[in-house]
């Protein structure tokens, strides 16, 4: 099993930056992806960013250039630049080996943290 905690959201202004964080534990070959995704309200869930353990990352084109995810001893997701279409409430996700396009869909996630909310204001 995989344990997930997301958390770094909070309110900012349009153009400001935020930082969030997930920190992962358990066992290994289950969080090869560590991902971010989110869900604004009346929407459907999002792919944003994803790293994998080899080093790969991955961006949805709509925050790429404006977002990037690294993965140390935790997974971080830098945001820059934000816009209010930014507002969400931000997950991560933990998955096993996989490919894209595959690893975009949040079908491919077993493991979730309970979500961090972003707002920013226009």
């Amino acid at each position: 099993q995989v344990r997930l905690s997301d958390s770094g959201g909070g309110l900012v202004q349009a153009g400001g930056s935020l930082r969030l964080s997930c920190t992962a534990s358990g066992m290994s070959e289950y969080m090869y992806i560590l991902a971010w995704f989110r869900q604004a309200p009346g929407k459907e869930f999002e792919f944003v960013a994803a790293s994998t353990r080899s080093g790969d990352t991955y961006y949805a084109d709509s925050v790429k250039g404006r977002f990037t995810v690294s993965r140390t001893d935790a997974l971080y997701l830098d945001m820059n630049s934000l816009k209010p279409e930014d507002t969400a409430v931000y997950h991560c996700g933990a998955s096993l080996r996989s490919t894209d396009p595959q690893l975009r869909f949040w079908r491919t996630y077993k493991n979730w943290g309970t979500g961090t909310l972003v707002t920013v204001s226009s």
